[in-house]
């Protein structure tokens, strides 16, 4: 049986999320997809892309939230200049929220 490419579960994956209308199916969905290990690193990424964004130094960063400083430089380096818009976008809509 042929298997679907990367792509398309991709997509599949991005169409799920967009069903989630919570934060509690947020967690739930997201409890399911992850392991504890994937979703504690996502999560931690994310913190990093927003304290990043808040321009805290990398010394602060690893204390508040445990990552490393090659962590913290990749996901920089995605802010500055592999960013695709969507850290961007995302801080706006929170700020807009409050």
């Amino acid at each position: 049986m042929p298997t679907k490419p990367n792509a398309e579960f991709t997509k599949d994956l991005y169409r799920a999320i967009l069903t989630l209308k919570t934060e509690e199916e947020c967690e739930a969905f997201f409890k399911d997809l992850c392991t504890i290990p994937e979703l504690k690193a996502l999560s931690q990424r994310f913190a990093v892309a927003m304290m990043l964004d808040k321009n805290m130094v990398y010394n602060k960063i690893v204390e508040a939230t445990g990552a490393s400083t090659a962590t913290i430089s990749r996901v920089k380096r995605s802010l500055d200049y592999e960013n695709a818009g969507g850290y961007s976008m995302v801080f706006e809509r929170m700020k807009d929220e409050k």
